[in-house]
């Protein structure tokens, strides 16, 4: 795809309006510098220099939406508590709409918190609690949904296997997207024994396919299109998710597209340097499907989320990339 198609399919992201369901998590960051080993025990010291915290899960995936498009609704399970409060304070200075969230005061929010020093990770600490929407819940939900399914273009179901998302809420989703003619992709979970059927797109890892597939992982092969223990994943996973196209995100071997009737699409990595891949599959769900919603076909979609995957990998923590970035990318590739 070159630059003038880009920049056609990218003038319409402004006024594309999506919905991301899922997971949300507050994402901390704590950066410092390790100078010795504690005497109380054989672990490094870090002496904290910043802290810093971002939207995290189907929140982040919002976040890299917002950076494109005017209009981003998150629905999700939220708590009450100081750490939500942030959360919900970051969302809103980012300009996310958060009319869809779910708040229970007896919810613990979900947060992820990294310990850093010289750019590279220590230990994370999770605090969590695995619970889904009670019936009255999802009641409410799907209420929320039936007022915006009208005024919105797409939809992303981002499931990280925390309890948000059961067959029911996902029954109910789909088939109010389908009904109203929306794009609705998935980032699935292989731990979260969900069924998909007849949606746009669903985006799982190299591993998450193997799994889903019910096929044993194998190393990765070069070319990724010689891969045929890929190909045989991609191909099952089509039909038994009777899905329109299936994106299997390959890390530093980039991205392959499986559609009905036609041959794999191998598209290689754009990213120069690889300093972190955390966040890089919400960013890949994120871009793949507003470049659908703007009238990409699914190829185009897929070289524009791996142009903006290449970009984010290349930088520290839960990150994002603006618009002027992807752009830059498209006319390095073009000189």
């Amino acid at each position: 795809m070159n630059r003038s198609r880009f920049q056609q399919i990218a003038s319409r992201f402004p006024e594309m309006k999506l919905l991301v369901v899922g997971d949300i998590m507050l994402d901390e960051f704590i950066w410092g510098r390790v100078k010795r080993i504690s005497p109380e025990a054989p672990v490094p010291v870090v002496e904290v220099d910043r802290e810093t915290s971002y939207p995290g899960g189907a929140a982040n995936v919002a976040r890299n939406l917002r950076g494109f498009s005017n209009e981003v609704h998150l629905l999700g399970l939220i708590g009450t508590n100081t750490h939500a409060s942030q959360l919900k304070s970051l969302l809103s200075s980012e300009g996310i709409r958060l009319d869809c969230l779910v708040e229970d005061p007896a919810y613990q929010t979900i947060v992820k918190t990294r310990i850093i020093a010289r750019n590279q990770q220590v230990v994370r600490v999770d605090r969590e609690r695995k619970v889904g929407l009670t019936h009255l819940q999802t009641a409410q939900a799907l209420q929320q949904l039936d007022g915006l399914i009208e005024q919105i273009d797409g939809i992303i179901i981002e499931d990280y296997a925390k309890g948000l998302l059961d067959q029911e809420l996902v029954n109910a989703i789909v088939k109010k997207a389908r009904a109203a003619g929306k794009i609705i992709t998935i980032d699935p979970n292989p731990t979260n024994l969900l069924t998909w059927n007849g949606v746009t797109a669903i985006k799982p890892n190299r591993s998450e396919a193997f799994a889903a597939a019910g096929l044993l992982q194998t190393d990765p092969v070069e070319p990724a299109t010689a891969d045929t223990a890929l190909l045989q994943a991609g191909k099952i996973l089509l039909e038994r998710w009777n899905a329109e196209s299936l994106l299997v995100t390959l890390s530093e071997q980039g991205i392959m597209l499986f559609q009905r009737n036609e041959p794999p699409f191998h598209i290689p990595t754009r990213a120069q340097e690889v300093y972190d891949v955390s966040g890089a599959g919400d960013t890949t769900i994120a871009l793949f499907t507003l470049a659908l919603c703007a009238g990409a076909d699914p190829s185009e979609a897929a070289v524009i989320a791996n142009y903006a995957a290449g970009i984010v990998v290349g930088k520290l923590g839960t990150a994002t990339l603006t618009p002027a970035e992807l752009l830059a990318s498209f006319e390095v590739a073009a000189d």
